[in-house]
């Protein structure tokens, strides 16, 4: 038998996007609630249950709800939501965060899908910490910009609703609480809370994302080379790896760090740039917030569970 994968919450933007990445796959069984019973809530319970792997493309609540509605030891969740990026008994969902999340993931009950803004940073300091280059306790910093999609519903609706009249770039986020802080400090390896700073563009879809360094305030200040080699090294030891390290390379500007770049696909580029003698560099991912950030990421996951067999 096929293994049967349900959808909770389908026709959102992440789900309409998982939807479409898995159509025409004959390995898998879609199983979907009736349209005559999508607001009947027994019918919600039946199919989680009914599920081999249940995807939840949900608020945090309901999300948390469904978990709760599942009755069996049997059915296995991802997750696309915030509710349990963080929370004790839930795997995470970035394959390529170390050497052995792969597996992991493959066997784990509850799995955490990542969100869009904390992926590439994590992509680029976690090795840095690994490796002993950057201290847990440094005070990082991130920027970037995303497609409207990564703001959610109500950044979605006002974009659509403004049309050419909609700003083409715009800060958000201003009172620093983003929800994805929780995130990137622990999956980063990071002792205090990163400074978050996204921003907007007029654009549906794909983003980049920067972590600026001040390498002189370090007691022993890696080179740019060094950064870009602890990386490089990191990504080389990952196997099926959807993530790539760009050559090391000094340049004043580069037409690559296009948001839309990689969108509707699962990859991510990672480039360090740096100057020696300031002792400064940037560290820099471009991916699509609805690809690797969301509905992408999903779909790696799910592959990797089934590897488990049936």
């Amino acid at each position: 038998m096929k293994p049967k994968i349900f959808i909770d919450g389908e026709h959102g933007t992440t789900g309409l996007q998982i939807r479409s990445r898995l159509a025409g796959r004959g390995d898998i069984e879609i199983i979907s609630v009736p349209a005559e019973r999508r607001k009947d809530p027994a019918a919600r319970a039946e199919f989680l249950n009914a599920a081999d792997i249940a995807i939840l493309c949900l608020p945090d609540e309901a999300a948390k709800e469904s978990v709760s509605l599942i009755t069996n030891d049997r059915t296995r969740v991802i997750d696309a939501s915030t509710a349990h990026r963080v929370a004790e008994g839930w795997t995470y969902g970035f394959a390529e965060m170390d050497r052995g999340q792969g597996k992991a993931i493959a066997e784990a009950k509850r799995v955490a899908n990542p969100g869009c803004w904390p992926q590439g940073p994590i992509a680029t300091l976690r090795p840095l910490l690994a490796a002993g280059l950057i201290p847990s306790d440094y005070p990082v910093t991130m920027s970037g910009i995303s497609g409207y999609t990564g703001g959610g519903r109500s950044m979605i609706d006002d974009y659509v609703s403004k049309g050419e009249d909609a700003p083409e770039f715009m800060l958000y986020g201003l009172t620093f609480q983003h929800k994805h802080v929780p995130e990137l400090k622990k999956y980063a390896g990071l002792a205090a809370d990163p400074l978050m700073q996204p921003a907007v563009g007029n654009f549906a879809q794909g983003m980049v994302t920067t972590v600026p360094l001040q390498l002189s305030t370090l007691e022993r200040v890696p080179s740019g080379a060094d950064l870009h080699a602890a990386i490089a090294d990191h990504y080389a030891g990952i196997e099926d790896s959807s993530v790539e390290v760009a050559p090391y390379e000094p340049v004043e500007r580069t037409p690559a760090l296009d948001p839309e770049a990689f969108n509707d696909t699962n990859r991510m580029r990672l480039y360090v740039f740096a100057n020696d003698k300031r002792a400064q560099a940037a560290l820099v991912a471009v991916y699509d917030n609805l690809g690797k950030g969301a509905s992408g990421a999903a779909v790696q996951n799910l592959d990797l569970m089934l590897s488990r067999g049936w």
